[in-house]
């Protein structure tokens, strides 16, 4: 999508101003079905960080991610440029990779379509 979708940056931006991780979502980006749980970029950042201090080889890369917002900051009022997806996975065929979850950043602009929901998929 060269303009988001108005819906899909409402959601987004409802998802920022609550600062909750609970609203489930399916997007279709560049033709891979990426499946989960939308938190605000705050949030995101901070696991992400966390993540990242955790490793040897990674940890540098740490500070990259670390905001200075709190978690009981009031929301920044601009409108949401991207979805911070938590314990998503990316679905192919049958599976979801990685099984147990990741942390992505995409651009709404980069959206082509999506539905409110978590796909289950199967691992048999």
């Amino acid at each position: 999508m060269s303009k988001p979708d108005e819906l899909l940056v409402d959601i987004a931006a409802l998802v920022e101003s609550e600062r909750s991780n609970q609203m489930s979502l399916t997007v279709v980006v560049a033709g891979a079905v990426i499946t989960g749980r939308l938190a605000p970029e705050a949030l995101w950042r901070r696991r992400v960080a966390e993540v990242l201090k955790d490793s040897a080889q990674l940890s540098p890369f740490a500070a990259v991610f670390e905001t200075d917002e709190a978690p009981d900051d009031p929301p920044r009022n601009t409108a949401p440029t991207h979805l911070h997806f938590h314990l998503a996975r990316i679905l192919q065929g049958s599976l979801g990779l990685p099984e147990t979850g990741g942390m992505y950043r995409i651009a709404l602009q980069d959206v082509s379509a999506w539905s409110v929901g978590d796909l289950s998929y199967s691992d048999n």
